[in-house]
């Protein structure tokens, strides 16, 4: 699991970052890639059931039922227990797609992705039990405080850059990157969740997914792509964790699509030069001038100027100090989630589309 994952790269910042170093950490991203791949090929057996499990208070919902705060009966750990409904699976035709979120999660083991601890099935949902991170959501604190300091969006888009260059050697394209979906861990450091619409891809894919002020110029014009749309999403957040907002963005989808294929935004004044040149090379309509997308990969990011003085390998070990650490009182805090109510839980005397989820 993602606890268990070595990180004994040696590394430092001094001198940029060269292609040797590079060169050695790909075998460490090889490995995981392999780890992976093996889980993938493999079908993992179901590991709990549902009164291993005390449900205690709603975290979110979603088109397809409920994530809970859940304590584990034996172990007093807490998770975030993600209840999908099968019926409204099979409604909107998502079957494949949740076999395919439970094998992606059962094989991500990287510091800054979130992964499946246990899952199981019943009568009528579906289970994906996932580490609880009590800090919240990112989008929280950038709605409360406006905008963040450079050196926190620094901090954040660093990991980020970390989780995209794995998820990337795993051949995965993760295609939902946003505030909403970057959870801020006890230390302050950030674990990405939501893999809804992650997909393994060797080649292109033609699907039209993703938040609106976050999509690619590649995925709007129907293109086919593949890693790059991430590269972009990234210099997305990095503007949005810096100005409070996206660069492209209206109350019609249709109109922020224009804006994005356009390419044309404009960045506050207090953002620094070196942010505004990294930006810059990031949101390029055009995927050959696209940083993340050239000859030297992700060398580009750990070796531009706004990334200077980030310590990759501390970073990954996390031995940076976060700009920012969450209050939180006891390992089950929800201080730092909004308030739901208490969804009532269907039950069923029979086992609701059998056949449909036999492999699950």
């Amino acid at each position: 699991m993602a606890d268990d994952a070595k990180r004994t790269i040696a590394m430092t910042s001094l001198g940029g970052y060269s292609t040797s170093r590079q060169e050695q950490y790909n075998q460490y991203l090889h490995k995981l890639r392999q780890d992976f791949i093996d889980t993938w090929n493999e079908k993992p057996q179901t590991n709990a059931k549902l009164c291993d499990f005390e449900k205690q208070k709603v975290l979110g919902t979603g088109a397809f039922g409920v994530v809970y705060l859940s304590r584990h009966v034996h172990t007093g750990r807490y998770y975030a227990m993600k209840m999908l409904e099968k019926e409204k699976i099979v409604k909107l035709k998502q079957i494949e797609h949740s076999y395919y979120e439970k094998k992606i999660l059962c094989g991500l083991n990287f510091p800054f992705c979130v992964y499946m601890k246990y899952f199981f099935k019943d009568n009528v949902y579906l289970y994906y039990v996932l580490p609880f991170v009590a800090g919240g959501e990112m989008f929280s604190h950038l709605r409360k405080l406006g905008r963040f300091e450079e050196r926190s969006s620094k901090f954040y888009g660093a990991q980020v850059v970390l989780a995209l260059e794995y998820l990337h050697a795993c051949e995965l394209v993760y295609r939902d990157l946003k505030p909403e979906n970057i959870l801020i861990e006890r230390t302050g450091y950030i674990k990405i969740t939501d893999f809804g619409f992650c997909k393994l891809i060797r080649g292109r894919t033609w699907t039209l997914c993703g938040t609106p002020e976050y999509l690619a110029p590649e995925i709007i014009l129907s293109k086919g792509y593949g890693m790059s749309v991430d590269w972009w999403s990234l210099g997305i957040l990095l503007f949005e964790m810096s100005a409070g907002h996206p660069p492209f963005y209206a109350s019609d989808p249709m109109r922020i699509y224009e804006k994005i294929v356009a390419g044309k935004y404009r960045c506050p004044n207090h953002f620094s030069q070196e942010l505004r040149d990294l930006i810059s090379r990031v949101l390029q309509v055009d995927i050959t001038r696209r940083l993340g997308n050239l000859k030297n990969g992700v060398l580009d990011f750990k070796n531009h100027k706004w990334f200077a003085e980030i310590d990759w390998d501390g970073l990954l070990n996390s031995r940076i100090p976060a700009p920012f650490i969450p209050k939180v009182r006891s390992p089950g805090d929800t201080t730092y989630f909004d308030s739901f109510e208490d969804e009532l839980t269907k039950e069923s005397p029979i086992c609701l589309f059998e056949d449909d989820f036999a492999d699950f």
